[in-house]
Parts: C-alpha cells; sequence; structure tokens
C-alpha cells in the first residue's frame, strides 16, 4: 500500500477498506475522503471494476490547450492587459453555461456529434434512454458547478494556454447511479446506498456498465474539447497542442506482466512520457506534467507501485461546509459561518491578479493545499514541463449544488 504525502485518519483508512478488495492499491499526495475510495486513491482488479471507484462523473478530467496567442495579445500596458482580460473573462462567461441544469446555448453546441450513434446506449433500458439522450445531447459542453472552471494561462514564457476541468454531466451520473442499484439487486432508476459495487466483466451486468463507462469518457472528451477550443477561438488563437486527461476513470493495463482493471479516482495516468494537465485553485498555478521517462532506480520503484500515476489537483483540505459555512437551501441564509470570508477570497485571487467570475468560499484557495508541495511529495514520479499561471478563472456562482460535479 503506497502513500504519498500526509493525509488524515479517516482519508488512510478508507484505503485500507479498498486494499481489502484490491490487489494494490496507492495513494497520491492530495488524497481526500471521497464516495467509497478516496481521491486520490488507485486501485487495480482483477476482471472487475469499481463502480464507486470511477464515482458519479464519471470520466472527470482535465484538458488544456496551448495557443500562439502572446501576453503582448493583451496590451502594452498593465491598464490595457487588465481590460482585455475583464473583457475576456466576461465573453467566456456569457458563452459558455455554468451551473447546474443548463443546457449548452451555443449556436455551434456538438449536439450531433457521432457518440450519441454509438451502440453503448443499447445497454440503458428503452424507457430511460430517450430521455437520458436528450438530456446528455443539450448537456453536451455544458461545465456545470462545484470545483469545475475554464481557466486562461500564461506559461513561463508567456504564450497564453486555456484549461478546463469537468466530466460526464448527467449522463456520467445518472450511470454510476444505475448500477450503484442494480448491483445491489435493485432498479434502474431505484435509489440506493453508496457502498461500493464490484461487476465482474464477464458478467452482463459488468459488460454493459464497462460500455458505459467507455460512452460516458467519450462524452467527456467531447464536452472538455468543444469548451476548449470555444475559448481559444474567443482569444483569436489557434490550437498548437492539447493535453487530455480522465482521473475518474478505469482502463485495462499490464503491470509487471500481470493484466488488471486499474481505477483512479481523482488521480492522473502518469506512464513515462505521457502528459497530464494538473490544475491548483483559483489562485494559485497549474502545471503540465510528464510521468519521468529516466527516473533511477528508486523513482522507478515508486512509479511502479503508483501503478504509473500522479495527483489531479492539488487537493482539498476542508470540506466545502468547513470552508462556506452552511446556508438555508432556499433563502442562501448563513446557520452557520465557515472558516473562509469573502474578503480572504478576493485578497488572494486579487493579490495573484487574478480576474475572476463565480466560485465560491468552497473553492477559495484557502481550502486547498499548495500545489508545489504536493507535486514535491510525489518523490520525482513527474517532471514539470510548463507552470502556469491563471490570468482568468470562471466557475459558477456562488452556493450551487451540482449533483454531477466528482
Amino acid at each position: 500500500m503506497l502513500i504519498f504525502g500526509e493525509h488524515d485518519e479517516k482519508t488512510i483508512d478508507q484505503l485500507r477498506q479498498v486494499a481489502e478488495r484490491a490487489e494494490r492499491v496507492a495513494l497520491m499526495a492530495d488524497g481526500h475522503v471521497g464516495y467509497g475510495m478516496p481521491i486520490g486513491g488507485v486501485a487495480a482488479y482483477r476482471d472487475k471494476v469499481s463502480v464507486m471507484g470511477n464515482g458519479f462523473d464519471i470520466a472527470c478530467g482535465n484538458a488544456a490547450i496551448r495557443t500562439e496567442v502572446g501576453m503582448e495579445s493583451l496590451g502594452g500596458s498593465e491598464a490595457q492587459a487588465g481590460r482585455r482580460l475583464t473583457e475576456l473573462a466576461d465573453e467566456i462567461q456569457h458563452s459558455i453555461s455554468f451551473g447546474v441544469g443548463l443546457r449548452n446555448r451555443s449556436d455551434d453546441a456538438p449536439t450531433d456529434h457521432p457518440l450519441f450513434m454509438d451502440p453503448a446506449w443499447h445497454a440503458i433500458p428503452r424507457e430511460q434512454r430517450k430521455e437520458l439522450k436528450a438530456k446528455a445531447r443539450t448537456q453536451l459542453g455544458t461545465v456545470g458547478s462545484g470545483n469545475h472552471y475554464v481557466d486562461v494561462f500564461a506559461d513561463e514564457e508567456g504564450w497564453i494556454w486555456v484549461g478546463v476541468h469537468f466530466g460526464s454531466r448527467g449522463l456520467g451520473h445518472t450511470v454510476a447511479s444505475a448500477f450503484l442499484a442494480l448491483g445491489q439487486g435493485r432498479r434502474w432508476g431505484e435509489r440506493a446506498p453508496e457502498q461500493e459495487v464490484l461487476l465482474p466483466l464477464d458478467q452482463p451486468l459488468g459488460h454493459d456498465y464497462w460500455h458505459l463507462m467507455e460512452l460516458a469518457g467519450q462524452y467527456a472528451y467531447a464536452g472538455r474539447e468543444w469548451v476548449a477550443r470555444k475559448v481559444v477561438g474567443i482569444l483569436g488563437g489557434k490550437e498548437l497542442e492539447t493535453v487530455h486527461n480522465h482521473h475518474n476513470y478505469s482502463w485495462r493495463e499490464t503491470h509487471d506482466g500481470q493484466e488488471f482493471i486499474v481505477v483512479r479516482k481523482g488521480a492522473t495516468p502518469a506512464f513515462p512520457g505521457q502528459q497530464g494537465f494538473i490544475g491548483g485553485s483559483m489562485g494559485d498555478d497549474a502545471v503540465i506534467v510528464q510521468g519521468t521517462q529516466e527516473p533511477d532506480a528508486a523513482t522507478a520503484d515508486l512509479q511502479r507501485e503508483a501503478l504509473f500515476s500522479t495527483v489531479h489537483g492539488a487537493g482539498r483540505v476542508m470540506s466545502r461546509t468547513e470552508a462556506a459555512g452552511k446556508r438555508k437551501w432556499k433563502t442562501g441564509e448563513i446557520i452557520r459561518p465557515g472558516r473562509i470570508s469573502p474578503e480572504m477570497m478576493r485578497e488572494w485571487v486579487n493579490r495573484k491578479g487574478v480576474v475572476l467570475r463565480g466560485g465560491g468560499l468552497d473553492e477559495s484557495p484557502h481550502a486547498y493545499r499548495r500545489l508545489p508541495e504536493v507535486l514535491a511529495a510525489q518523490g520525482g514520479t513527474v517532471e514539470i514541463l510548463h507552470t502556469l499561471r491563471p490570468l482568468i478563472v470562471v466557475m459558477a456562482g456562488e452556493n450551487e449544488f451540482d449533483p454531477y460535479k466528482d
């Protein structure tokens, strides 16, 4: 049981419970308690797939695009750059759908994407299939809320990048909820306890879940790439390089000569030379990394034990309620204040020079670890290729509950 970094006992206990069922487990340095399996956890199974391991936001992940647009395009003075960034933030917020239960309102929304013809749809009962497909069409290319975002960055050489983070929206949530129920002997659409369900892939339930998981993966990839490219267009740029990864997903992989089903829950694949985009927080740098290509013997052992995985973000140090407090659902009235005030969040973001649209106190940088420390705890298993300084962060507004977030 490989553990990077330091974690509270609840997170370690949750990993131990996973280890009782899995062949191999590891925990990344950004880990914290999740549903059934810790966020930042990696587990290898034999011919079985974990419904709770993939989670409710199947195929949540990150995508980043490097453009040929440079910082000089924002204007020659600090004031000009500030005005231009403000204009761009407003246009991104207007053009992309952020929030709960929204449809993609753009004229060029990808409603006719080939994934809607995938035969995996037939694994959904006929009476639910039409409605779910219709919902998926309207939601494709929406970002949602919670910790999901669209960011504009500048790298160390002044080139502009676009980064996004979200998953398979209502499609993935519906699939996860349905198979959580089916795996406990209940019916599609029936509520079920949030407990681990392992589905053998040689059985009908496991077979169908796997193909719908892959469909959700296609859906998430299509949505993230559409949003990121839409923002590149708003910037007036061209796509030069794309880095794109799931971090709530399962893969068939061979490790040490043995075949496994490897689930990464809030963990990024990081085979030697494989690139990944890892966000920090609304007021911290992000990075482009790759799995270390020429490690020393000790680091190579760590990479193998980690099943060639790394962090997916900085990792929370406060729950959402601890950070933002508790409010009445209908009125928004504060019942119990949190540890973070609006003034604290504004001071941090302003000091960093970020133009922020949306975002609640539960997403303040105070609620997260510092990404450089998290990466350092990974023991040299990844190499930093680019450091990305946030210029614009766009998220859903405060106090929105998103059932589809990871």
